[in-house]
């Protein structure tokens, strides 16, 4: 990958880091480079994402609120709800699916990262692993390899983007 790259983060990318390898009193280097590259445009994510963060009335929801608010991208646009309705209608069309996992990531903020991903051409990052083509689960990064967007994970995004922990 190029250094070029912008990427949308998956509300998991934020919840992980947060509760698990990255918390805030371990990892403050983390959050500030967060911050610090979407201040350069590189790094951000949804407003949908900023919804799913915010119901968890915790520090990572006050950080969301106070350190990345500005990142937040508005997903009702024209082109994004386009590509939104075209994300919705494969995964209803996909027969191998279970209903409650199409309900659940039709709505759910997952549909709009893609969309908004494959519109603006970014890279969507989520901690979230494929499956085989047959699984019943509806996952990004399938949907992803559908629709041609290109996906990563966490620490795929900070080598891309040099990011290093000193």
């Amino acid at each position: 990958m190029t250094s070029a790259l912008t990427y949308v983060l998956d509300a998991n990318v934020f919840m992980q880091a947060a509760r698990e390898y990255y918390a805030f009193e371990i990892a403050p280097i983390f959050w500030e480079s967060l911050k610090n590259k979407a201040s350069s445009g590189r790094v951000l994510s949804i407003d949908r994402v900023a919804r799913e963060l915010s119901a968890g009335k915790d520090e990572l929801a006050q950080w969301a609120e106070n350190e990345f608010s500005r990142a937040f991208a508005r997903t009702d646009t024209t082109d994004v709800v386009r590509a939104y309705t075209n994300i919705v209608e494969w995964v209803h069309a996909q027969k191998q699916f279970k209903e409650a996992e199409k309900a659940k990531f039709c709505g759910g903020s997952d549909g709009w990262l893609i969309a908004y991903a494959k519109v603006r051409d970014y890279v969507v990052v989520t901690q979230e692993q494929e499956v085989p083509k047959d699984s019943h689960k509806v996952k990004i990064p399938n949907v992803c390899r559908a629709f041609n967007v290109p996906f990563v994970d966490t620490f795929g995004m900070l080598r891309d983007l040099g990011i290093r922990f000193t």
